[in-house]
């Protein structure tokens, strides 16, 4: 909850709550940031401009009971958003100021407003580049793509159409970090290791069988084209 906070990217309840509808409804009028719009508007302009109503009530329709029952994720909504301010600009601050003797408003300007920006442009990549260009190995007939330039970017987050088709894989990705950038992936293991993260789940078994019945497919079909060659 605190490494959400200090990003500040909106609370971890609405974050969720958005998240959850923009997979629901992926590419839709009623997706929060419907890349179908335009780049511009999935990567930030969904911010600025009035939400569709069709959004709103999407989103009124998601199950956020877990969020609700969730002491730390309730405690940051009730402060919200003083709480995240806090934590994004001038907890930093404090830091290099009592840590390394830094002036509090550099501190407060660059490992806080200027990272905040650039973490913030790397998060929305992930709306816009990872959902426009890359490969489809998984979903061909899904938007969201296989971007390793955003996968850099976000710490492994540009994985992404392994992620829409199978969106309850906690890592995110078919393979683990040393084949594919994912230092998330890593993070979520590490917690896992400290019996901080429990329930993992992988979708790699189903991906397997499906790979098999995709590849048979693709023969059949082949052959059949074959045959009417050669008839």
């Amino acid at each position: 909850m605190v490494a959400n906070s200090i990003a500040n990217q909106g609370t971890i309840y609405h974050w969720a709550r958005d998240h959850r509808t923009h997979h629901f409804h992926s590419e839709t009028v009623a997706d929060p940031h419907d890349a179908i719009r335009g780049f511009w508007f999935a990567h930030i302009g969904w911010l600025y401009l009035k939400k569709d109503p069709r959004v709103a009530e999407a989103g009124k329709k998601v199950n956020v009971d877990d969020l609700k029952a969730d002491g730390a994720v309730m405690l940051q909504l009730r402060f919200d958003p003083w709480w995240n301010l806090f934590w994004c600009l001038f907890f930093p601050a404090l830091v290099a100021k009592g840590l390394w003797g830094e002036a509090f408003w550099a501190g407060f300007f660059v490992p806080g407003a200027v990272r905040y920006i650039y973490v913030l442009h790397c998060t929305w990549l992930v709306n816009s580049a990872a959902h426009l260009w890359g490969d489809r190995p998984y979903d061909p007939a899904s938007n969201p793509a296989e971007n390793p330039f955003v996968a850099v970017a976000s710490l492994g987050e540009g994985w992404h159409n392994w992620h829409h088709k199978y969106p309850f894989d906690y890592a995110a990705s078919e393979y683990g970090i040393s084949t594919q950038f994912n230092p998330t992936k890593m993070i979520i293991d590490l917690g896992a290791a400290l019996g901080m993260v429990t329930g993992r789940k992988r979708a790699t078994a189903m991906w397997a069988r499906e790979k098999v019945k995709l590849q048979a497919e693709v023969k059949q079909q082949a052959a059949a084209k074959a045959k009417a060659h050669t008839e």
